[in-house]
C-alpha cells in the first residue's frame, strides 16, 4: 500500500472516530435532555397526584359537612313551631292554675277544657322530643337556666334554684328555651 492510501485510510479512520465521538456526545446530550424531561414529567405527575388527593379530600369533607348539616336540619325539624307553641302552653298553664274552688259551673267547664287542652299539648310536645327542664331546688346550671332574681334563704344551699318563673324546655338534646329562675345566694358572714 502506498503512502497516500495509508493517509486516506487514516483520515477515514479519524473521521469515523470523530463521527463516533460526535454520535456518542449527541447520544449523551439526548439522554441528558430525555432524563430532564422524564424528571420534569415525574414532578408534574407527582404535583397532579397531590392536587387530585387534596381535591378528593376536600370533596369528602364537603360531603361530610353537607350530610351533618342535613341530619342536623332533620333532627331539629320543627323547632321554630315548637318554640312558638311553648308560649301558648305557658298561657294554658296560667289559666289552669286558677283557683277553681269558687267558680261558677260555666267557668269550671272552661277551666276543665283548658286542662284537657294543656294535657294534650304537653303530651304532643313530649312525643316529638320536647322535655321540660327540671330545675326547682336543683343546683343552678347556666347552660339550661337564666337567673333573673336572687334571694337570700338560709334554708337552701348556695346557687340552688328557689323558684321557677318561666319553665325551660329542651328539644331532643338542645335547649330551645332556658328556664327563668330565682337563685339562692347565701349572704357572706351569715
Amino acid at each position: 500500500m502506498n503512502k497516500e492510501n495509508v493517509e486516506v485510510a487514516e483520515e477515514k479512520k479519524e473521521t469515523a472516530v470523530k463521527e463516533q465521538e460526535n454520535l456518542k456526545e449527541k447520544k449523551k446530550k439526548k439522554e441528558h435532555h430525555t432524563n430532564k424531561e422524564i424528571e420534569k414529567l415525574k414532578e408534574e405527575i407527582s404535583s397532579q397526584s397531590e392536587k387530585i388527593l387534596r381535591l378528593s379530600a376536600e370533596m369528602q369533607n364537603m360531603r361530610r359537612r353537607a350530610d351533618e348539616e342535613r341530619s342536623k336540619l332533620l333532627k331539629y325539624d320543627g323547632e321554630t313551631i315548637i318554640i312558638s307553641m311553648l308560649t301558648i302552653l305557658d298561657n294554658f298553664e296560667h289559666a289552669i292554675n286558677m283557683d277553681d274552688t269558687n267558680l261558677t259551673d260555666e267557668v269550671s267547664k272552661f277551666l276543665s277544657g283548658f286542662k284537657m287542652i294543656y294535657a294534650n299539648m304537653s303530651e304532643s310536645l313530649k312525643s316529638v322530643g320536647v322535655t321540660e327542664i327540671e330545675c326547682l331546688h336543683e343546683p343552678f346550671d347556666e347552660t339550661k337556666m337564666n337567673a333573673v332574681l336572687i334571694d337570700h334563704s338560709k334554708d337552701f344551699e348556695n346557687n340552688v334554684v328557689l323558684d321557677v318563673l318561666q319553665k325551660g324546655y329542651m328539644y331532643k338534646d338542645k335547649v330551645i328555651r332556658p328556664a327563668m329562675v330565682k337563685v339562692n345566694q347565701v349572704e357572706e358572714g351569715a
